[in-house]
């Protein structure tokens, strides 16, 4: 059985026995965790994706990373699609991780998300109806220039891709290859999560994007030990070219002066110099102003 999970209560809302509907319409809809721990979990998401997209007469791109690329063709048409036909007419195109998230010298959240709107213009410009697209993640749990950005890139592209863009994109995070504190984080980022996303409850630190407004909503604890997670949701927060950006903080169990430090900075930073709205700020976060009203600068903190 197959689990989805829309983030919307602090542990989120399950719908049993449902998997994603490609094409649907919200942004959160279209940017989906796909969790999957066998080669018959992995075929059976990637076959029920690409099949509705050739359906939908939509360009389909597949980034491989773990998996040979071939394989994806073969395990299509074993599947009763007509794989071949489809990459002939350029309706269906396979590459890999290297010619994608990491083509230049390191990977960058800004070129990835300037290449997705060249891709979709090109698929419109081929006279496909939309653009939809897989990618898997394992790349960014090796030892790979940037893979450290993949989690601001995960926050971002919500409010930066597919709030603008008619795009639909699967991230493909094979439970064997990612370790458990990556993926919880890395799946988390999204809205909309299919398969296995388990331990919604462990310790640490989840991020997502708000579906609206424009912002982020930050659960559990924001800490030393979770000092990447804090570090990435700060840059997602400096590069958001929207206006005022919400960080609700309602959830969040436990914020130290240094993840505030760096919400401060991420607020001074921003392109637009628009403010920082933080929502439902905890206890100790009124009292860590008064001792350092410094770092209240850029934000604006509801209730003070």
């Amino acid at each position: 059985m197959r689990v989805v999970t829309r983030a919307g209560s602090e542990k989120g809302e399950l719908m049993h026995g449902a998997s994603p509907t490609p094409g649907s319409g919200t942004a959160a809809a279209r940017h989906v965790a796909v969790a999957y721990s066998s080669d018959g979990e992995w075929a059976d998401h990637l076959v029920a994706f690409v099949r509705a997209g050739l359906d939908a007469d939509e360009q389909v791109q597949y980034f491989a990373d773990a998996t040979d690329p071939g394989l994806v063709t073969r395990t299509l048409a074993e599947h009763g699609v007509d794989a071949e036909s489809a990459v002939r007419r350029g309706q269906l195109v396979v590459a890999t991780a290297d010619e994608t998230y990491l083509a230049g010298a390191r990977f960058d959240p800004d070129a990835m998300i300037g290449l997705w709107q060249e891709a979709v213009d090109a698929a419109a410009a081929g006279g496909f109806r939309a653009l939809r697209a897989i990618g898997e993640m394992s790349w960014g749990s090796r030892d790979v220039a940037g893979a450290e950005r993949l989690l601001e890139y995960e926050l971002r592209i919500h409010h930066e891709v597919f709030e603008r863009m008619p795009l639909t994109a699967w991230c493909f995070y094979d439970r064997r290859l990612v370790p458990q504190e990556d993926f919880r984080s890395l799946t988390q980022a999204h809205l909309t999560r299919s398969g296995a996303t388990a331990h919604d409850d462990a310790p640490g630190l989840s991020v997502a994007p708000l579906a609206a407004p424009p912002g982020f909503r930050l659960a559990g604890s924001a800490g030393y030990e979770t000092r990447r997670a804090t570090a990435s949701a700060a840059a997602a927060i400096a590069a958001s070219p929207a206006g005022p950006v919400t960080v609700d903080l309602s959830v969040l169990g436990h914020l130290d002066v240094a993840a505030l430090a760096a919400m401060s900075t991420a607020a001074r930073d921003r392109p637009s110099f628009s403010p920082v709205r933080l929502l439902g700020a905890p206890p100790a976060l009124h009292r860590m102003l008064e001792l350092f009203p410094e770092l209240g600068e850029g934000l604006e903190v509801a209730g003070r």
